[in-house]
């Protein structure tokens, strides 16, 4: 099949952590591109993260639900969108243990709108033609790995150990039967767990980093010994860039970091890289109660799209997490925004009051 070039984009999610680092990785490497963002503006959503390209001509961004199929249908059809990349999903395991019906709406329900909507516009109407749906998925659909398991591959079978995991588990199925059963051009993609700028600070590196920062205790789970691939963002993104110009239609592609290491030792590099600054962060470390069902350990096989793809990510970990150090020492505003929840306003101001 020919290489696929994306011109028109719609990005799902693209206000949060992934998706805005994709829209300002791809707006920079391809100036004449048009993007345009669908967000709800969820809890991890953040407008903030768009505003450095928010007044670009080839930008334009919509609040609105993935559910929301008549939305969807006319953001494919006056846009001609030519590429839909999906990021839009909840995605943190604590909040899937404590709600997850939401877990189950956005991530199946949602994806399941965003499916049928394409086939209607590219399949049905053929307004859309050529055209490339790539869904972005995880690590934890595959379950947990003893210490001396081979990694995950694109063939290990599904075991989700958390509604999380189910629910992403299930809309990847959704994804590859609309390809089989309708023909729908799809890729999609599993990742290893992202780092770098703009991450939701509930997750483990920005925690750790705000909490060194402010001299508070550094919470981690049970032992801390829990082992995870580390894949800096604008690695994975460079990677779903690859997959979406010259993947191979109906077929995933696992992109990993190459970086196993323990959510303790995550801790410790961050306290050591610091200690000049911050003395004594090792000191505040808290070993808290673990959550149900916490996998022991994931491991990314990204020898497919390595072989077939050309594609390796750049950073090693060592340089991947200084850099995100780096910025969020030097965006101290836009995590404690994030934290005390001041960066909701913008969605009150901007339609909540209207």
């Amino acid at each position: 099949m020919a290489q696929h070039n994306p011109r028109n984009i719609l990005v799902t999610g693209g206000a949060g952590f992934i998706g805005a680092n994709f829209v300002h990785y791809f707006l920079a490497r391809y100036p004449a591109a048009r993007i345009v963002v669908l967000d709800a503006l969820t809890y991890a959503g953040n407008f903030e993260n768009l505003r450095p390209v928010a007044d670009g001509p080839n930008f334009s961004f919509v609040h609105g639900d993935i559910r929301d199929y008549d939305l969807v249908m006319s953001l494919l059809m006056d846009n001609e969108i030519d590429t839909l990349v999906h990021f839009a999903a909840e995605s943190h395991v604590d909040r899937s243990i404590q709600g997850p019906d939401a877990f189950i709406e956005t991530n199946v329900t949602g994806t399941h709108i965003l499916l049928k909507a394409a086939k209607a516009c590219w399949l049905e109407t053929g307004t859309g033609s050529p055209h490339r749906f790539h869904h972005v998925s995880t690590d934890e659909v595959y379950g947990t790995l003893a210490p001396n398991d081979p990694a995950f591959s694109e063939d290990t079978p599904y075991r989700p150990n958390s509604p999380y995991a189910a629910s992403k588990a299930s809309s990847d199925h959704l994804v590859r039967a609309y390809h089989r059963t309708y023909g729908l051009i799809t890729t999609l993609s599993n990742c290893s767990n992202n780092y770098g700028p703009y991450q939701f600070p509930e997750k483990l590196i920005p925690l750790a980093i705000a909490r060194i920062v402010d001299g508070g205790e550094i919470p981690v789970y049970g032992d801390g010994r829990q082992i995870r691939d580390w894949l800096y963002v604008a690695d994975h993104n460079a990677g779903i860039d690859v997959i979406l110009r010259n993947g191979v239609p109906g077929e995933t592609y696992n992109i990993g970091g190459n970086n196993e290491i323990a959510n303790i030792d995550i801790i410790h590099c961050i306290c050591d890289l610091l200690e000049d600054r911050y003395p004594g962060a090792r000191d505040r470390i808290v070993h808290v109660t673990d959550r149900p069902g916490h996998d022991r350990r994931y491991a990314i096989n990204a020898g497919k799209i390595r072989r077939e793809l050309g594609f390796a990510p750049a950073e090693t970990f060592d340089t991947g997490i200084r850099k995100t150090i780096q910025w969020y020492l030097e965006n101290q505003d836009w995590w404690r925004s994030v934290m005390d929840g001041s960066y909701r306003q913008w969605i009150q101001a901007n339609y909540d009051n209207r």
